[in-house]
């Protein structure tokens, strides 16, 4: 049973950065972009691909390796080459240096890049069609399936690319060398296995994909909206005590009042990568301005 978990320990350590910062960048990018378009979700998609792909790809060498260890020889052999992902990697590096820690790369950007694309843009394009509100009584299946079809809409347009770049980090184990380029892999997989060599394992893939891009991208944006909703509530009762606030008079103002303007712009601090900046600027300056009106 330990078997089919081989490798299990690179993709947990691993995957908190890389959705960390898929979405952090995606959002970040977005905003820099300023108009939510299918488009600006594809360019915001592909960079946020881009950029992880610096964790991405010795996180899936070492998983490959991981996996592979052990294979072709007998059931009676207990050596084990690497203790786990770590080790596996700075073993890589000891032998073969930086380059052997990022080796395949190339493919990964290549995979990567267009591949988050398609996926942001895919989850827009069926959010907007299937209309995910928050007052909707169906949102939560809704964007589980909208998840779930990203997943496999990005695995679909890049699935190519992933197998030679899984037969380049595979390469090496057992100290022989197969492939000395990217263009030489792909020539000699085709002339030993045909056009299906870039099919397969396809379907296993995708039966992965839905589930997890279906929880990923549901749990993503239901925190988000909350998040969301918390820093509304915050901006009008911040508003609300702006209002009173100069509807009194400079000898009507109190100390307890002084607190509750300070904490509020604390809490709009707090919250200010979740909101628009043309709605929360404006705000933070009028309550900065107000509470040193307050002070003096």
């Amino acid at each position: 049973v330990f078997g089919l978990y081989k490798g299990i320990g690179s993709p947990m350590m691993g995957l908190t950065f890389i959705n960390a910062i898929v979405f952090g960048v995606q959002g970040n990018t977005m905003r820099r972009l300023g108009e939510d378009t299918p488009m600006n979700q594809f360019l915001a998609g592909a960079a946020a691909g881009a950029i992880q792909c610096v964790i991405c790809c010795p996180m899936e060498l070492a998983k490959t390796r991981m996996q592979m260890q052990g294979t072709g020889e007998k059931k009676s052999s207990s050596r084990k080459v690497y203790k786990n992902s770590l080790d596996c990697l700075a073993r890589i590096y000891q032998r073969e240096g930086l380059r052997g820690v990022n080796r395949g790369m190339v493919t990964t950007l290549i995979r990567e890049t267009p591949g988050f694309g398609v996926y942001f843009l895919a989850y827009d394009l069926l959010t907007r069609s299937l209309g995910c509100e928050p007052e909707d009584p169906y949102m939560i299946p809704k964007l589980l399936f909208a998840g779930g079809m990203s997943g496999i809409a990005s695995w679909l347009s890049t699935y190519p690319v992933d197998v030679i770049k899984s037969r380049l980090q595979a390469d090496g184990v057992g100290g022989t060398y197969q492939y000395s380029s990217i263009m030489d892999c792909t020539r000699k997989s085709i002339q030993r296995e045909g056009w299906r060599v870039f099919t397969r394992g396809l379907t296993s893939t995708l039966l992965r994909a839905f589930p997890v891009n279906a929880a990923t991208f549901a749990t993503v944006t239901l925190f988000l909206l909350l998040r969301s909703g918390s820093a509304s509530r915050a901006i009008a009762a911040a508003s609300a005590t702006v209002k009173s606030v100069n509807n009194l008079t400079p000898f009507g103002r109190s100390t307890s009042l002084k607190r509750s303007t300070s904490q509020i712009l604390a809490d709009l601090l707090l919250n200010e990568q979740l909101l628009y900046s043309e709605h929360v600027c404006p705000l933070q300056t009028e309550l900065h301005n107000l509470s040193i009106r307050t002070m003096t």
